[in-house]
């Protein structure tokens, strides 16, 4: 047994509350949202794998706080007027085995494909720019003071929302190039008012929103931010204001910031970037987080790259407070119960060595969605699945499910 492993060691977040070990399951895009854009079964079956599996906390994919603003056609979508059944039951099954779950919630600003429609906001008028591919994303528009505060008012309802459903909190999605991120960024945000210009002022909606949710919520119940320490593109966001920003969010007492990096753009999520710089080969973004967590309080957690558990112990010896692990747990859900007898087992992880990055990084996310949605139907793991085929088997299932959520949209 391995159990005296620092990473299953409990960790007690500036709250209160109290996780079991240091393993985090976070964040991904499962795409699995019933025809009522809410979870189903499927998506609760999933959860409640990785609640057996022995992680100490749960990041749910995120949650949209708008259903005219997407990330993908099958999200799932939580505002204020929405029945919450279906998400008491969600938290529930993640609940089991004395594991936590929070919330991410997110809305994506400019990356929203053409063809599902909506909403297609920005702090200003700066559309994607994917090559060839831009064609894709609708056309950014700059939002108004009216749609900032009503943005403002939305994640706060959903947090709301989360809390009467049984979540234990929310983390807020600020990276990735959604639209908090894009708000931070100074490639993206060229406003001239109080929401643009300075570090500051790009910051003020990501911190608006977190005392919004603060104050609406209790005090037991969990905040954190996801963050870029980078977006990996020249003239962007870099480490140098993720660290000014974690040092706005100080006086905020917030429970925890996840530091990952990349967007559509650049997704160095996946270990690819657009600005010549390198990335380790696993813990992709470890040398950004023992930086910041070495100058802030609040804890920290890293996300990127992290299969093995000697990698897990390096980054916990790091400063860093937790350990975020994304793909490893969707191609094995039971990842620290395996950790707990065999410390050299490696998670699985999809090898596409294609030279467009960007559809290297569609097939990547193909291949793990791919496993989500085989794990919720417990069919084992495609480990060694045809990235070309997933990505297309992807693509046509994508293609169906834009035609259900515009018809759902449209009632």
């Amino acid at each position: 047994m391995l159990s005296k492993s620092i990473v299953f060691t409990e960790f007690k977040f500036p709250n209160g509350q109290l996780i079991k070990n240091r393993i985090v399951k976070a964040a991904m895009e499962e795409n699995m949202s019933d025809e009522s854009l809410q979870p189903g079964g499927s998506l609760l079956n999933l959860y409640k794998k990785w609640a057996e599996g022995g992680v100490g906390l749960i990041l749910t994919g995120n949650v949209m706080v708008d259903r005219l603003a997407m990330t993908g056609p099958g999200g799932v979508v939580l505002e204020n007027q929405t029945e919450l059944e279906k998400f008491t039951r969600w938290s529930t099954a993640a609940k089991s085995n004395d594991t936590k779950i929070w919330m991410q919630i997110n809305h994506p600003g400019r990356q929203v494909y053409k063809k599902m429609g909506g909403k297609v906001y920005s702090p200003s008028d700066v559309s994607l720019d994917m090559g060839k591919l831009s064609d894709m994303f609708g056309d950014a528009q700059a939002m108004t003071e009216e749609q900032i505060k009503d943005l403002i008012q939305r994640f706060t309802d959903t947090a709301v929302q989360a809390e009467k459903a049984g979540f234990d909190g929310v983390q807020i999605h600020a990276a990735h190039g959604y639209l908090i991120a894009q708000f931070l960024s100074p490639l993206v945000n060229k406003r001239q008012d109080q929401w643009g210009g300075s570090i500051e002022n790009r910051a003020r909606l990501l911190i608006e929103i977190i005392k919004c949710v603060k104050a609406a919520t209790a005090k037991e119940f969990g905040v954190g931010v996801k963050l870029n320490s980078a977006d990996f593109q020249r003239g962007g966001f870099d480490v140098g204001d993720a660290m000014t920003v974690v040092q706005y969010l100080e006086p905020l007492a917030i429970d925890l910031v996840e530091l990952s990096g990349g967007s559509y753009e650049a997704p160095a999520m996946q270990g690819i970037t657009a600005d010549g710089r390198t990335l380790n080969r696993e813990a992709y973004f470890l040398e950004f987080a023992e930086k910041i967590a070495s100058q802030t309080k609040i804890p920290v957690m890293t996300t990127g790259g992290i299969r093995r558990l000697p990698v897990a112990e390096k980054v916990l010896e790091q400063n860093v407070a937790l350990v975020g692990i994304a793909t490893g747990l969707a191609t094995e859900p039971n990842l620290p119960n395996i950790w707990r007898t065999d410390r050299e087992f490696e998670a699985p992880y999809p090898e596409i060595n294609w030279k467009n990055k960007t559809f290297r990084g569609l097939a990547v996310m193909a291949y793990v969605k791919r496993q989500l949605r085989r794990v919720g139907a417990n069919k084992s793991v495609l480990a060694n699945a045809s990235p070309l085929f997933t990505l297309i088997r992807d693509q046509a299932r994508t293609s169906k499910l834009t035609k259900r959520y515009k018809d759902i949209v449209a009632k």
